[in-house]
């Protein structure tokens, strides 16, 4: 006889922990140990009960879903992790998050049950981790780390800017300067390090040791002397922004120059 699943259920909103709670006592052979609020109790009571499948939440105040899953994988022995989110079908599949166990909220009884078989299999496989699912909720921990604004001090006032609308970040003295197309100011980030850690590392090139460019929003490459190169920026005042020697090489592969 094939012995319980045990499960936790980490959701931040009582009604949609009760529901899914509901439609696992329905299912045969999945018992629910426990229940969290958020991310921290979650952890906690994950070492307490030891269960074999974890249904978390995507969104959730303080720790996220995919940043409890990050820490679990570091765990000697790791429970499956099924997702729960009510992001939409595109999106997920954007992230990809289809390579592994997730359920859309509302939740459909059919689709829990095909997700309780999936652990199942896996546990009969003997397959207690997952590559993808390894490479996914790092991406997906660091990806919602991220800033999607910044605070922009222009004067006296603050203004909140889409991170996606910064051109370039340099040091000035004692300050980070911003340009976007229309603004210029400085971060409240103290060093270009710490800005950077919370930008897309794809799209953000520390071109030097006191510049950072948006690698989308590069007007014109100007070659320079010793075969380097300054780059033309696409902010009002066309910006020129040198490249240092450690980083010419890898602007040279991307832009196949």
């Amino acid at each position: 006889m094939t012995s319980d699943l045990i499960a936790v259920v980490v959701d931040d909103e009582l009604p949609a922990r009760e529901e899914l709670c509901f439609l696992l006592g329905q299912i045969g052979g999945v018992s629910v140990a426990a229940q969290a609020d958020n991310g921290v109790a979650a952890l906690s009571i994950i070492d307490d009960v030891a269960p074999q499948v974890v249904f978390l939440d995507v969104q959730m105040p303080g720790l996220s879903g995919f940043e409890v899953a990050r820490l679990l994988i570091d765990k000697p022995s790791p429970p499956h992790v099924v997702f729960v989110t009510a992001y939409d079908q595109y999106a997920i599949d954007a992230f990809e998050v289809n390579a592994v166990d997730y359920l859309l909220k509302p939740v459909e009884q059919a689709r829990l049950e095909q997700a309780i078989q999936r652990v199942r299999h896996r546990r009969a496989l003997d397959q207690p981790r997952d590559d993808r699912i390894e490479r996914i909720v790092r991406m997906m921990a660091e990806r919602q780390n991220r800033r999607e604004q910044l605070a922009l001090k222009v004067g006296d006032r603050v203004l909140l800017v889409q991170a996606e609308d910064v051109i370039y970040a340099s040091v000035d003295g004692d300050t980070i300067q911003i340009a976007t197309a229309q603004l210029a100011g400085t971060s409240n980030y103290r060093t270009l390090d710490e800005l950077q850690a919370r930008l897309d590392p794809e799209v953000f090139w520390r071109v030097h040791r006191s510049h950072m460019v948006n690698i989308n929003k590069i007007k014109e490459i100007v070659p320079w002397f010793s075969r380097n190169y300054m780059l033309r920026m696409k902010d009002g005042k066309a910006t020129e922004i040198p490249v240092s020697r450690s980083q010419t090489k890898r602007l040279r592969d991307y832009l196949k120059l």
